[in-house]
């Protein structure tokens, strides 16, 4: 039934996704670009998925500015769509950015911390996450003063209630800043899926459930990795982990209570696909080195972060199986967006 009345708003967007997707990269262009040895060679193979993108590039161009417009067709069509969409949809679009609204005010802080020229800072901000107030981020000294003169008029605004203080922003409390900001947005994302009434029920809140849930988890196992060896308490560490996931509430209590990798391996034991992860990444046997945990290749070459990377990749291609669905939007935008960057460009 969910599909009775979804083309008549959302049927021309669905088709458009639909068809932005059949202009991703296929394993036989992949090929074709480990053999280009030039960066006008790479140009070439990227030409006929960029196209008028890549015509003002000069011959021989830099990755960074071939990367800038590989980044701006992904947000050319998502604005596009944006455009298009409405009711549920426009919010659930919205919704999107707000990572990378997250991100920006990240990136600002720290480089402004670290004495980076504000211009260039405000260059490398994703575009799909660019606020008006944004600039005004390179003078925030304290959290409290972050929210009141910049993000009070944000949509991030809300992600901010009962978690000010007036410390300053150090490296540790700007990842706070940054990982409580994503807690409060995937659990409100995760909310609105299967709240609202038009995607409660339906395909769109049974895949953006499993995506964001496992995104979930996957933020909770990182954060308690990144967190050995730091100042970060195990109090303060769980109020960073989001409240719901296939590791939720068990597993994220036993996260919270690890204290090395081997209390991380028994925390994600109870789901299998986790526990295959450590197991290939060479974790299944015991605790072991962070060299290991955080980089390290297991014996099959893939580090653990190549594991949670191809997991997010195959629910992505998965959500395409279905049909009557927002959450094609997401998977697509996730698509291209590792696509840019799995040929050897830096992300934008």
């Amino acid at each position: 039934m969910e599909g009775l009345f979804f083309n008549v708003n959302n049927g021309y967007i669905e088709g458009i996704v639909r068809g932005y997707r059949n202009g991703l990269f296929t394993g036989a262009n992949y090929t074709n670009m480990t053999q280009c040895e030039t960066i006008d060679d790479l140009k070439l193979q990227l030409g006929p998925a960029y196209g008028d993108f890549l015509a003002s590039l000069p011959p021989n161009p830099s990755t960074s500015s071939l990367a800038a417009k590989t980044t701006d067709k992904l947000v050319s069509e998502f604005r596009y769509v944006r455009a298009n969409a409405v009711g549920s949809l426009a919010k659930f679009m919205d919704y999107l950015t707000y990572g990378y609204m997250i991100d920006n005010v990240a990136l600002l802080i720290t480089g402004t911390l670290h004495e980076r020229d504000t211009r260039e800072l405000l260059d490398r901000c994703h575009p799909l996450g660019w606020f008006e107030t944004m600039p005004v981020l390179c003078v925030a000294t304290n959290i409290e003063e972050l929210y009141n003169s910049v993000l009070i008029e944000t949509p991030l605004a809300p992600y901010f209630k009962g978690s000010l203080s007036h410390q300053d922003l150090d490296e540790l409390n700007i990842e706070i800043v940054r990982n409580t900001l994503y807690k409060n947005y995937l659990e409100d994302f995760y909310q609105f899926v299967n709240t609202n009434p038009e995607m409660s029920g339906t395909p769109t809140a049974e895949v953006m459930s499993e995506i964001l849930e496992f995104e979930a988890d996957r933020r909770a196992i990182n954060i308690t990795l990144n967190s050995f060896g730091t100042e970060l308490s195990k109090a303060d560490r769980k109020k960073l982990y989001p409240n719901f996931g296939l590791l939720y509430p068990e597993g994220t209590l036993m996260l919270s209570r690890a204290d090395d990798f081997e209390g991380v391996r028994l925390a994600v034991e109870g789901v299998s696909d986790y526990k295959s992860f450590f197991e290939a990444a060479g974790l299944g046997g015991g605790p072991s080195g962070p060299s290991n945990m955080a980089g390290g290749a297991g014996s099959d070459g893939r580090s653990l972060e190549d594991m949670f990377y191809q997991k997010e990749m195959e629910i992505s291609k998965g959500a395409f199986t279905r049909q009557f669905t927002f959450a094609i939007i997401y998977a697509w935008v996730k698509l291209r967006e590792k696509s840019a960057t799995s040929h050897g460009l830096p992300s934008a």
